[in-house]
């Protein structure tokens, strides 16, 4: 496997941002509008917060819907053109960050949700922001992931952590360097989540009506008790 790293994400996005924005603000991607956005949606809703956090927010949709029901949304992303896209259409506060400048205690501000919307694809930067997690979350607060689901998204690869070449399949042809991603089984994501003082409360994993394979997996988790103390 070639050696990416997390600079390729990076590349890919700043060259996909304009058919990105489309692809959303157009509903093109079918899981997503069949399942996945309604299931982060639901997930966040459940837990009643006042404010919210969205990493990798892309071009807003999500503060965008929260704010329909009142909660205020910081979302930051490290692309100009969807943060300048997500500005545009309001709904929320929108920052141009990198996620090495969140890990440097650059939001100085605590959360009752942090959620993180299919926008962990990389290895340092998913192990930086998972750092900085705890010092971002109020007391009982929660940190929330949607991603691939590990064991429908392992493919024919072998089940161990390591990056995988990327893909647009089911993508418009305007999209371009589809961006590698870092694949993490079920149990390196649980110890992720220990290792850094958050405790797993829930593991969904939303349906496909379409498939029956599981569309994503949805870690909910919360501080540790000792980050209580």
């Amino acid at each position: 496997m070639k050696n990416y790293s997390d600079k390729n994400i990076i590349e890919s996005w700043l060259k996909n941002s304009q058919p990105w924005i489309k692809a959303i603000r157009e509903n093109e991607i079918e899981s997503r509008t069949l399942v996945t956005n309604n299931a982060i949606v639901d997930t966040i809703l459940e837990k009643k917060p006042k404010t919210v956090l969205d990493i990798g927010c892309g071009e807003g949709w999500l503060a965008r819907e929260l704010n329909k029901s009142g909660i205020s949304t910081l979302g930051i992303d490290g692309v100009p053109e969807l943060i300048e896209a997500a500005n545009k259409e309001g709904g929320g506060r929108f920052k141009l960050l990198s996620y090495e400048q969140l890990a440097k205690d650059s939001v100085n501000e605590k959360f009752d949700i942090i959620v993180c919307n299919f926008s962990l694809l990389g290895n340092k930067s998913v192990l930086n922001i998972f750092k900085a997690i705890p010092s971002m979350l109020n007391d009982n607060g929660f940190f929330i992931i949607q991603t691939r689901h590990p064991v429908v998204g392992c493919g024919d690869f072998k089940y161990e952590d390591g990056w995988r070449k990327g893909s647009w399949d089911g993508f418009s042809d305007k999209f371009t360097n589809p961006p590698p991603w870092y694949f993490r089984t079920l149990e390196t994501w649980k110890v992720l989540f220990q290792i850094n003082g958050c405790e797993l409360s829930e593991t969904l994993e939303p349906l496909n009506p379409k498939t029956n394979n599981a569309a994503s997996i949805i870690f909910v988790s919360k501080l540790a008790a000792i980050h209580h103390q």
